[in-house]
C-alpha cells in the first residue's frame, strides 16, 4: 500500500519518534517532508510495501508509524528507516538519529538537551515536576493520541531519573 496520511493510521500502529538536534526552519521542514515522503512511499519489508505514514511536529520531531496489521516491519526494514534518517539528516546538516536524549517544552518553546544539561536545569530549578517533557519511548500511535507523549516530567521516567517527582507533604 505504501505511504498513507499519518492521521489515517490506526491507534495500534507501531510508532517511532526521532528528534532533531535543533529546531528546523520552514525550508528544512519542507525538505525533510519531501525526503521522508519519498522514503515512506517505497519503504518495504521482504519486498512488500509497508503501510506507513509520518508527521513532523513542533519543528523538531519526526514521527513514523506503520500499520502492523497489514504487514509488520522486519528488522531489515527498520534498519533501512534508521539508515534513511541518518542519510537525510547528513545531507541536511541535522542529527535525527543520535540527537540529544531529552526534549522538553518551556515558555521559550521546545528544546533538546543532553541528560547532563537537563540535570543541570533540574538542579538549578529551571525545570521541575510540571515541566512538559516528551516521552520518546512510547511505541504505539494510540499512546501518542491519548496524551502519553508530552507529559509533566514528574509523571514520567524523567521524574525518577532527575528526582523531579512531586514532593509529598505531611
Amino acid at each position: 500500500m505504501g505511504m498513507i496520511a499519518f492521521n489515517e493510521l490506526p491507534d495500534s500502529s507501531r510508532l517511532w519518534i526521532f528528534s532533531a538536534d535543533r529546531l528546523l526552519s520552514e525550508q528544512e521542514i519542507a525538505e525533510l517532508r519531501s525526503q521522508l515522503g519519498a522514503f515512506t512511499e517505497s519503504w518495504a519489508a521482504h519486498r512488500k510495501d509497508l503501510t506507513a505514514g509520518f508527521d513532523i511536529r513542533d519543528g523538531m520531531f519526526v514521527l513514523i508509524g506503520v500499520d502492523e496489521s497489514k504487514l509488520p516491519p522486519s528488522g531489515c526494514s527498520i534498519d533501512s528507516m534508521v539508515g534513511a534518517l541518518t542519510m537525510i539528516g547528513g545531507r541536511m546538516g541535522i542529527e535525527l538519529v543520535d540527537s540529544p536524549d531529552i526534549a522538553f517544552r518551556d515558555t521559550d518553546g521546545v528544546h533538546a538537551v543532553t541528560r547532563d544539561q537537563f540535570q543541570k536545569l533540574a538542579n538549578d530549578g529551571d525545570v521541575d515536576s510540571q515541566t512538559p517533557v516528551f516521552d520518546r519511548t512510547i511505541s504505539r500511535l494510540g499512546d501518542l493520541r491519548s496524551g502519553k507523549w508530552e507529559i509533566p516530567a514528574g509523571t514520567s521516567w524523567h521524574g525518577r531519573a532527575f528526582d523531579l517527582r512531586e514532593k509529598q507533604t505531611a
